[in-house]
């Protein structure tokens, strides 16, 4: 049995992977999301990660259609209580931004379509630099006093803009943020690595890294020369051209190989076990998927394969 990781702070026990639901009502239909999320948590998953805006980008939808499922296999399932639930705010095209009212708007909605009264963890999920975060934290403190809302997080937020709002909420005595979700993978560490990530280890937040797996560049089946049918292809292309690219790729196949594991797991592990890390966010369209995911839950890499992954990646 997978043993859970503590939050940050909270009181949430999460496996160490998040099941990203922004495929929900995309490129997986609700029969076959019902099967990912059904072979997700019988292998002891809790942790679903979604938003309010996904998947709004598709041709046709309006936004909502993760949650719309999400709240559908809960229902189906019985089970709201057996799973921590993480939805985000600021980017439904109904409900854009971060000022107080759309905060609390959004989440009402969120919470309409998700068919609870309740969500684990609200990220904002994009931050607002314009908006006070006097305002933000004050709103989502609401949240919590009505019980809507159990735990507040941010996604794509900077270290000065984090620092501002924990400061605010020490001062006030409001609702503090747990964790935090930035863009980090093996090719992309700048987006997290330095002030950021120094932050997040001094006040004891956690990471739940998006991307992890480079919108795919980090399974190996992006190869020099190959073709591969995803609505991801063409954001990868910039990783399999660069040198670095194929450096972390070269690296991810031995360590892989040593552990006759896939090369996604071994991203993963990697992902996972950089400080601040409780649970890299990846996402399965099938229920084929979902082994090279889960299997980071069981692999722990050595000091030094987790060095070779880094200096390749540097």
């Amino acid at each position: 049995m997978t043993s859970l990781r503590t939050l940050g702070s909270s009181d949430l026990k999460v496996f160490p992977l998040a099941l990203g639901g922004n495929v929900f009502g995309w490129t997986a239909d609700e029969q076959t999301s019902f099967a990912v999320l059904d072979a997700y948590t019988a292998a002891g998953g809790n942790f679903i990660d979604t938003a309010d805006v996904y998947s709004a980008w598709v041709e046709g939808n309006k936004g909502g259609e993760s949650e719309t499922v999400l709240g559908a296999w809960l229902k189906a399932r019985g089970n709201r209580s057996d799973v921590v639930i993480a939805t985000k705010v600021s980017q439904h095209p109904e409900f854009q931004g971060l000022s107080a009212a759309n905060i609390k708007a959004a989440a009402d909605a969120s919470l309409r379509r998700l068919g609870t009264d309740y969500i684990d963890l609200y990220y904002t999920h994009f931050d607002q630099p314009e908006v006070p975060v006097e305002e933000i934290i004050g709103a989502l403190d609401e949240l919590v006093k009505a019980g809507k809302v159990r735990h507040i997080a941010a996604s794509n937020i900077g270290a000065e803009r984090l620092r501002a709002s924990l400061e605010f909420s020490d001062r006030e005595g409001l609702a503090r943020y747990v964790a935090v979700q930035p863009h980090y993978n093996l090719v992309s560490r700048d987006t997290y690595e330095g002030p950021l990530q120094e932050l997040v280890a001094a006040e004891g937040l956690s990471a739940v890294p998006y991307y992890g797996l480079a919108s795919g560049f980090l399974t190996g089946k992006y190869r020099p020369g190959a073709t591969v049918d995803s609505a991801r292809a063409d954001r990868v292309r910039d990783y399999v051209a660069s040198e670095r690219g194929q450096q972390v790729l070269a690296a991810l196949d031995e360590v892989a190989a040593a552990h006759e594991a896939p090369v996604a797991t071994v991203a993963l592990a990697w992902l996972a076990a950089q400080p601040t890390v409780t649970a890299p966010i990846a996402s399965a369209r099938t229920p084929e998927q979902l082994p090279a995911l889960l299997g980071v839950a069981e692999l722990t890499l050595t000091d030094a394969e987790v060095a070779k992954l880094t200096e390749a990646s540097a």
